[in-house]
């Protein structure tokens, strides 16, 4: 589970079995973790984040999508 930037208590990562689906990443913040797909930066799920927490959280995806988008290309085409 690769952790691709931290910022203001928010991680972003990608879990190593996810490859098989479209780029995305992973938020943890204080425990709860949103899920939001790239280009475009949308809410895919959320385990206990609270509204004012993640769109904090898309702002941070938002403003870093281009380095999230390409530390997933290199981390699975490391994969396949």
């Amino acid at each position: 589970m690769p952790t691709i930037l931290s910022k203001n208590g928010y991680r972003l990562f990608f879990y190593s079995n996810e490859g098989s689906e479209p780029p995305h990443v992973n938020v943890e913040y204080q425990g709860a973790v949103a899920k939001f797909w790239l280009n475009p930066v949308v809410l895919a799920s959320n385990l206990g984040m609270s509204a004012h927490n993640v769109r904090k959280a898309s702002g941070i995806v938002q403003q870093h999508e281009t380095h999230i988008r390409e530390k997933w290309n290199e981390f699975f085409s490391k994969k396949s």
